[in-house]
Order: C-alpha cells, then structure tokens, then sequence
C-alpha cells in the first residue's frame, strides 16, 4: 500500500501513465489486429469500459486541484473521437453507439470512484 501512495503523490509518473494509456487507446483502437480465438458477447464493451475507466482515472491524479469536469468531458469525447476515427480512417475497424456508451459508464465509474476514495478524502497528499 507504501507503494501505491508513494506512486500517486508523484504527479509526473501519473502524466506519464495517462499519455501511455491515451496513445494505447488509440492504437488499439485503430490498429487492425486478429480477432481472440474466444468470442464472448458484448465482452469487447466490458474493455471499452475498462480501458476508458483507467483513461479517466490517471489523468484525475495529476489534475485533481484543477477543474475534474473538464477532465471528465475531454475523455469521453476522446472516446467520440476514436470511434469516428474508426468509421473514417479505418476499413477494418467500426465505430459503435454502444462503444461510446460504454466508454461512458467507464469515465463516469472513475469519477465516481475518484471523487468517493482520493479527491474528497486527499487521502494521499497528507502524511
């Protein structure tokens, strides 16, 4: 746990994760890459959830004294943003509805769980 908040109070390697996450994101969302030997229905929303909920989560860290709704709306239009990207510039990739809204449950989940553990509480910048 030492680590952990060690880790979260040194706001540069949080930026750093977020940028490695954002430009992951798109590469993956992007990248034309074989399809799993295992199909699971709708799993791929369970990863849109996941990934943006991470999105969302490392880049509150380093801005959690700054303005977290302006956080919140640049990651879910980032997740806008690839999808379009995906109908547009892609031949093997489609944008989806569905994948929006689960990037969305995936923002909103970090907020939530952000707001409810470190924002409120500063947990990790005392001590």
């Amino acid at each position: 746990m030492k680590i952990i908040k060690t880790l979260f109070r040194h706001h540069k390697i949080m930026l750093l994760i977020a940028i490695f996450i954002t430009i992951s994101i798109a590469i993956l969302g992007l990248v034309k890459f074989d399809s799993p030997p295992v199909k699971i229905k709708h799993f791929d929303k369970i990863e849109h959830s996941i990934a943006y909920f991470f999105l969302t989560l490392f880049w509150l860290f380093p801005f959690k004294k700054h303005n977290s709704l302006l956080i919140i709306v640049m990651c879910f239009f980032y997740g806008i943003l690839i999808e379009v990207s995906q109908e547009v510039f892609t031949r093997h990739r489609v944008g989806e509805y569905y994948d929006i809204i689960a990037n969305l449950i995936g923002v909103l989940l970090a907020f939530v769980l952000f707001n409810a553990f470190f924002y409120k509480k500063d947990s990790f910048s005392k001590k």
